[in-house]
């Protein structure tokens, strides 16, 4: 009776079945777990099929080259991505997902599909912020509880931070109509944003760089392995930079340049 009841435990908390890319090919769709933001639709953008996104038309390069459906998936939530992909409501996380060491002790990641990092944005004619001692005299705009708002902690600034304007208006209007003067953002989202306004600046980056990368269950390795192995045949063809140009504009090879060199 002991047995059984361990048994039965054990069937309840064991991790799901691997949902590798033999049982994606098999019932032929590859299910994309996203969050789309409508004010940055750069990366994921779920109302438009010319320009569905910088990650969406990567993904559909893959699922065309494995004979797959692509599905998206709105997770509902940042914090839904990864247990909505651990109970396989989806086979891949993707749309601006950073990759770090807290997320790899529950699944594993990709090669690099996009730099980041979090960098300050201003706007013209305010001046372009170099150091945190700028910095801390600023009137600091970013989002509660994600990398950019611990990168502002790391830096000793946080107690000076609007955790609200963001998150009802993007980075240029907000920095526009003065009710912050810095916005403490990730670096793709601040590209993407001085496309559309090119009186943003970008300036120092605040920690380590890092990088976007799609997110994949543990068990799934043939899943991952396909994937960067399509990711490197973007970038040997040149659709990577072709993209990155479609998305974030003509300045944005530069910015990413020099965003490197710091």
């Amino acid at each position: 009776m002991r047995t059984a009841s361990l048994l039965a435990l054990l069937a309840l908390v064991a991790p799901a079945s691997a949902r590798d890319l033999a049982v994606i090919k098999k019932d032929a769709v590859l299910r994309v777990l996203v969050v789309p933001v409508e004010r940055e639709p750069e990366f994921v953008d779920l109302g438009s099929e010319s320009r569905p996104g910088f990650d969406v038309e990567i993904l559909q390069g893959f699922a065309r080259a494995q004979k797959l459906r692509l599905e998206l998936v709105n997770a509902g939530g940042w914090d839904q991505l990864i247990p909505s992909l651990l109970q396989e409501k989806g086979d891949v996380i993707a749309g601006r997902f950073t990759d770090t060491e807290v997320r790899r002790k529950q699944i594993q990641f990709t090669q690099p599909v996009f730099p980041t990092g979090v960098v300050v944005v201003t706007r013209k004619p305010h001046r372009v912020i170099a150091s945190v001692e700028e910095l801390r005299e600023e009137k600091i705009g970013t989002i509660r509880g994600t990398s950019m708002d611990d990168a502002v902690a790391a830096a000793g600034v946080k107690g000076k931070v609007d955790y609200t304007t963001l998150q009802a208006k993007d980075v240029s209007s907000a920095l526009r109509g003065g009710d912050i003067t810095a916005a403490v953002w990730g670096l793709e989202g601040a590209i993407a944003a001085a496309n559309r306004d090119p009186e943003l600046q970008i300036g120092m980056m605040l920690g380590a760089p890092a990088s976007l990368a799609y997110g994949v269950r543990k068990e799934d390795g043939e899943l991952r392995a396909a994937l960067d192995a399509h990711l490197e045949m973007t970038r040997k063809t040149g659709a990577w930079q072709r993209l990155v140009v479609r998305y974030l504009g003509e300045a944005a090879p530069k910015i990413l340049k020099r965003a490197a060199t710091r």
